[in-house]
């Protein structure tokens, strides 16, 4: 291997480095905005106070995977302590066959949740996606968003580059094992993809009518 050759991947390796640094940098920056469910505060908020639930696998039985229902289940705890007034579940649903948006309006219905405090996002297919509906469709101007602790940071990234005001609050419940070991692998990509799709790719987001939450 020549030396130019060396210097060549050397400059390469630096320069990836330094866009790593910038997008953790840049993804980061609203972590002083998370939040543990018992210490948010929303009394001053401009109701109705929204709670965005993300959506994550599910089962064909209708069961929610570990991490979907730790989220389903602290935007019931925030909404028993009056803390937001509407549910917003919004996740996959780009085959019949899956629902994710329906087990978890169904999973928030079947623990006494009223039905006119939850509203369905059946177009949210990723995080990016359910921040812009959230904002575009559904007229949010400010949210908390419910979802994993290391979830959180992304989501916020791009909540409030979108148009939201928004508040992380941490749904982590119980341990999920391999489960978030192969989330946390691949959080590193999405943070990448996250800045991107911000500053120079933005995703085929499906909009459409407005649906303003009163």
């Amino acid at each position: 291997m020549t030396r130019r050759l060396i210097l060549i991947l050397v400059g390469l390796l630096l320069a990836v480095l330094a866009g790593l640094v910038l997008v953790r940098h840049s993804i980061h920056r609203y972590d002083g905005r998370i939040r543990r469910p018992e210490h948010l505060e929303t009394n001053s908020w401009k109701r109705p106070r929204v709670a965005i639930v993300f959506g994550a696998s599910y089962y064909s039985s209708g069961e929610l995977s570990a991490m979907l229902e730790d989220r389903v289940k602290t935007a019931i705890a925030l909404y028993r302590a009056h803390k937001v007034d509407r549910i917003l579940v919004s996740g996959d649903n780009r085959t019949p066959s899956y629902n994710e948006p329906k087990a978890m309006a169904d999973y928030l219905l079947s623990h006494a949740v009223a039905p006119r405090d939850v509203i369905v996002d059946y177009a949210g297919r990723s995080t990016y996606e359910t921040c812009q509906r959230a904002h575009e469709i559904f007229g949010l101007e400010r949210a908390v968003l419910v979802t994993q602790q290391f979830h959180l940071p992304r989501a916020l990234f791009l909540a409030n580059s979108l148009g939201l005001d928004a508040y992380g609050v941490i749904a982590d419940q119980q341990q999920y094992g391999a489960a978030l070991d192969y989330q946390l692998a691949r959080e590193v990509a999405a943070e990448v993809k996250a800045f991107l799709n911000v500053h120079l790719s933005p995703p085929n987001t499906v909009l459409g009518e407005r649906l303003p939450i009163e």
